[in-house]
């Protein structure tokens, strides 16, 4: 039977605990007892582990022998700030598809108001990411990064950088990772809603992107990301 993954809050060599919401969600909703077996994933590894002790908000695990789990794919997802719950699923959802970054990015078209109040939601995504890794058995959540004005994003680095266009005519994503080695990280910017602006598809020109397209259908910025992963992790991984 497949164990039930947790990470961390707290671990040593031996031993390890959750804490706080995510400790009460195991005792609570799922009726922990002492005794019970886990996979535990803590310091790049995962581990089988068994419960030692349940208090309030906290539990304790002795750390066993490492299990085989899969590697995060190095893709970043630098991704325009949208309507909160729509990027929500699509960081849970880019969480499940194993991406090992993700960057929101206060895009020309973002509205004002979503863009002023990104930088509270940054906990409550990361806490989001932190869920969907448990649930897909990740070993580490993706990082969620405090967001970025576009001047500062097209500076992050990457062997491979495709901004994902619209107005693309010639390149497709899968044609722009065709010279791209699985071993070199991988950032794919995707818009937001209504698209980049003539202006910043200039900016990710002049910063050396490559820009590419998912194809004729018009998607929208949360269909968008997941299929971009999709596509890259097929291609590559």
């Amino acid at each position: 039977m497949t164990r039930r993954r947790w990470i961390a809050d707290e671990s040593s060599a031996h031993r390890a605990a959750l804490t706080g919401a995510h400790a009460d969600h195991l005792i609570r909703v799922l009726r922990a007892e002492v005794g019970q077996e886990f996979d535990i994933a803590t310091a790049g590894a995962v581990r089988r582990a068994r419960i030692t002790a349940i208090h309030d908000h906290r539990v304790e695990f002795d750390l066993g022998d490492e299990v085989g789990a899969a590697r995060p794919l190095e893709i970043t997802l630098a991704l325009a700030v949208f309507k909160f719950d729509r990027m929500e699923w699509a960081i849970e959802k880019g969480t499940e598809l194993g991406v090992s970054r993700i960057v929101p990015l206060i895009a020309q078209r973002s509205d004002a108001h979503l863009a002023s109040a990104s930088a509270s939601r940054v906990e409550r995504w990361r806490r989001i990411a932190r869920q969907a890794s448990e649930q897909s058995r990740r070993i580490s959540p993706p990082e969620i990064a405090q967001p970025l004005e576009l001047r500062a994003a097209v500076t992050l680095e990457g062997a491979t950088r495709i901004v994902l266009a619209e107005s693309e005519e010639q390149l497709s994503l899968k044609q722009a990772l065709e010279s791209h080695s699985a071993e070199a990280g991988v950032i794919v910017a995707v818009g937001p809603e209504g698209g980049w602006t003539p202006a910043e598809l200039k900016l990710f020109q002049q910063s050396g992107w490559m820009s590419a397209s998912l194809g004729d259908t018009i998607l929208r910025a949360e269909t968008a990301a997941i299929a971009a992963i999709a596509v890259i992790s097929s291609e590559l991984y």
